[in-house]
């Protein structure tokens, strides 16, 4: 244990957003002398036992560092070089096929390094979403209590200072929970983005929409002259029936002359000529001369 280890007994711990959290009061150490895990006094919670990578001395300040975010960090560092690695490969193998088989080994190492980094990041999910959970309550929590001591003051149960100092308090934890809480989401965020760079390396690449309409209009010439040429008529003669074919004939209605109705039109009447007037005068007068 170095010197700088052994002062880090008697301070006092607080969290990432200054919260209080206790005070160090002694260390696990291994057998070559580094520490494994610190003890803090958490005074109502107990004596706790943290990772020493979890705690960073800053004066006379020892700040805890919550695990999920040293294993977020961890995991996303780890993702990363990986990525990078495998790009690198990549582009070493397209430069020179010769080199396929040889980098086919490392390519299968890498490959197995980000299963083993997707099972991680499948338990730090669980983890971040657990907090996620308990920041909630701690939000409702800072809430109710503020707005409860809001009512007692309106109902002079409780004096102004201890108004002010309950408003403080609370809204100094919905300013930590809120802090933790956009911290996650960033986290998550960034798990996200690798997520999509791993989709993006592992899949095989898929030809562009416009070039493969372009390679299906382009076909081979004598495809093309073949496609154009029509089929031609058939050359053998067709045998027709030797028999005529009755066609049906559907029976047409008889015109009857009884349904027909005919009408007789008035005959026109008759020129008076100069003739006819003459013959009507000798008859008058013959007519008179018998009378005598």
């Amino acid at each position: 244990m170095t010197n700088d280890d052994i002062e880090i007994i008697g301070k006092n711990v607080k969290d990432m957003y200054g919260t209080f959290m206790g005070k160090v009061i002694g260390t696990i150490t291994d057998i070559d002398g580094s520490i494994q895990s610190v003890g803090i006094d958490c005074g109502s919670q107990g004596l706790q036992q943290i990772q020493y990578e979890q705690l960073v001395v800053q004066g006379d300040i020892v700040i805890f560092i919550p695990k999920w975010r040293l294993d977020s960090q961890r995991l996303i560092r780890e993702k990363q070089l990986t990525l990078r690695r495998l790009k690198a490969l990549i582009d070493i193998v397209s430069e020179n096929d010769d080199m396929k088989a040889d980098a086919e080994i490392i390519h299968e190492k890498y490959k197995s390094k980000l299963v083993s980094l997707d099972e991680t990041e499948h338990e730090i999910k669980a983890i971040l979403e657990a907090r996620l959970t308990e920041l909630d309550d701690q939000m409702k929590s800072a809430k109710m209590l503020s707005f409860d001591a809001k009512v007692q003051y309106k109902s002079n149960e409780i004096s102004d200072a201890t108004f002010e100092t309950v408003k403080s308090c609370t809204t100094e934890v919905i300013e930590h929970v809120t802090h933790e809480t956009a911290e996650i989401a960033n986290v998550k965020r960034r798990i996200a983005d690798l997520e999509l760079e791993v989709h993006e390396i592992s899949s095989p690449t898929t030809p562009d929409i416009q070039e493969s309409a372009v390679s299906y209009l382009e076909t081979p010439e004598p495809q093309q002259l073949v496609q154009a040429i029509l089929p031609e008529a058939p050359t053998d003669p067709i045998v027709g029936h030797s028999e005529p074919i009755e066609a049906k004939s559907q029976p047409t209605p008889e015109s009857s002359s009884e349904s027909e109705v005919t009408f007789a039109f008035p005959e026109p009447p008759k020129q008076v000529t100069p003739a006819t007037s003459n013959d009507n005068n000798d008859n008058d007068w013959l007519a008179r001369m018998e009378a005598q």
